[in-house]
């Protein structure tokens, strides 16, 4: 079982060197993957807008800075997403940020990609919320050019590139991963044709996970892709919503019991919501130090 962490954003409030120490102890702690969430604002509700899944106060540290700040500051650790809202975001520079991450990481980085869900973030960012999945699935292809091609041309409904080159290229060149997040049918067809890996949603019933997995690998098979190549990775609970959500990372037992059941659903890779850690009662880094390292210790311990 590989473990990832889903890097805390309140991490902030005990100041830069707080950051780069839960960094680092995450990967002393001998986690597989530092990942970080994206969005870059939330809306506040208005008389036309609903309130947002999160409170708009709540604080994120943009996903692609912070993973750099971490790249500085550890060796051995996988750096990704989890995940970047792409088409909300301009896909020639985000393949330069990558790739430039990649480069100064020594190819340590997974991008994680998802369409996102919040209209007024789109907005805000100046891009079309009516198109974005059409746009990902360019967007991604568009990606595995500038990191592959001297010179890239590339002619889409919404991308236009001309006789273009990046450089330097990611030490993964074209191979550098892209996990695809979402659960609906475009994400699962997207998985399958372009991506090298899914990031689950968690909170789905197993039957519902089971169908998505075989619609994935039947996507994989019709595309001429390996469905065997594939990553699969799922967070151990869902973002809490409630009073017995926040409770979840207390209990031990709880969490074993989650690793199990993703792990008999095939998934070799398991998340840990370190934001999630820190609503159940470690308010401290120390604190969210000291229960990442007794989770990551059982679950070696239990599944290796």
């Amino acid at each position: 079982m590989k473990l990832a962490v889903e890097f805390p954003s309140v991490s902030y409030r005990e100041g830069p060197d707080g950051v780069a120490r839960l960094a680092r102890a995450i990967e002393d702690i001998g986690y597989d993957q530092l990942d970080m969430f994206d969005h870059v604002v939330m809306g506040h509700p208005t008389t036309t807008r609903a309130a947002p899944m999160y409170p708009p106060q709540m604080p994120i540290l943009e996903a692609l800075m912070t993973l750099s700040y971490a790249a500085a500051v550890t060796e051995r650790i996988g750096l990704g997403t989890e995940v970047l809202v792409l088409p909300q975001r301009q896909p020639t520079l985000v393949a330069k940020q990558i790739s430039t991450l990649s480069t100064l990481s020594g190819g340590r980085v997974r991008l994680g990609v998802g369409v996102g869900w919040q209209q007024s973030e789109y907005e805000a960012l100046g891009e079309d919320f009516g198109t974005r999945g059409a746009r990902m699935d360019e967007a991604i292809r568009l990606l595995r050019a500038y990191w592959a091609d001297q010179s890239v041309e590339f002619r889409t409904e919404h991308y236009l590139v001309d006789a273009i080159a990046m450089e330097p290229k990611p030490p993964q060149g074209a191979d550098l991963p892209i996990w695809i997040g979402g659960s609906a049918p475009a994400a699962l067809r997207r998985t399958g044709e372009l991506g090298d890996g899914w990031l689950a949603t968690s909170g789905l019933p197993d039957d519902m996970v089971r169908r998505s997995v075989d619609a994935i690998r039947r996507h994989a098979d019709s595309a001429g892709r390996d469905p065997d190549a594939l990553g699969w990775q799922m967070m151990l609970d869902s973002p809490p919503r409630d009073e017995a959500g926040k409770r979840f990372y207390s209990d031990m037992e709880a969490i074993a019991r989650a690793a199990g059941r993703i792990n008999e659903l095939g998934f070799e890779w398991v998340a840990i919501n370190a934001t999630a850690i820190f609503q159940s009662g470690a308010r401290s880094l120390d604190a969210m130090i000291d229960v990442l390292g007794n989770i990551h210790a059982r679950l070696r311990a239990d599944f290796g």
